[in-house]
């Protein structure tokens, strides 16, 4: 198969530290994933010339905009709601999410394969898969906005955040891709504890 862009589908899968990964790909309809600037300004010298000063790379921010007809996932791997990313809520029949003050940290992954058969962005491609993968890890959902319109109905936009580094200065964005080579598959992410 020639593949001359990825288009129409994508896997989306998002961990709370310490559990397991849950599917959003059902839910979500638009995804924007900028890189965070990774910048510089500069400094006039007396010579007529400038003198690069670098900025630290900015957080990312991630914005998924979808819909649900549940405020929570209650049990299983497949999200249906967005409220308890924010908040610790039951896991149930009646779901009830009170806001809290919890920050709990999560992983995010977003892939795109030529592989019909793939359910998940954390596991591994098979052999021959062509894929694009992006991971963010310990990052924190900062908003859930929820809309109502005759147009779109009841809409959520969901904001995640990320620094691009941890503390020890260790990445916590991850690019990855396999062009279908033999043997160059990318592996399960594995727990995120």
């Amino acid at each position: 198969m020639v593949l001359d862009m990825w288009s129409e589908k994508a896997l989306l899968s998002i961990c709370k530290k310490g559990e397991s990964d849950a599917n959003y790909q059902v839910l979500i309809t638009n995804i924007e994933t900028p890189s965070g600037e990774k910048g510089f300004e500069s400094i006039a010298n007396l010579a007529g010339g400038r003198i690069k000063k670098f900025t630290p790379q900015e957080d990312i921010e991630i914005t998924l905009e979808g819909y649900a007809v549940e405020v929570g996932t209650d049990t299983g791997t497949t999200g249906k709601g967005f409220f308890d990313l924010m908040h610790t809520g039951g896991s149930s029949q009646p779901l009830s999410i009170s806001v809290d003050h919890s920050r709990d940290e999560y992983r995010m992954a977003l892939m795109v394969t030529d592989n019909s058969s793939q359910t998940s962005a954390a596991d591994a491609t098979s052999d021959g898969d062509k894929a694009m993968r992006f991971v963010f890890r310990n990052g924190h959902f900062t908003k859930v906005d929820a809309s109502m319109s005759p147009e779109d109905g009841l809409k959520f936009s969901i904001t995640y955040k990320v620094p691009p580094f941890d503390k020890s200065g260790n990445a916590n964005v991850t690019y990855e891709s396999t062009d279908g080579t033999s043997g160059a598959t990318l592996e399960a992410l594995g727990n995120y504890s």
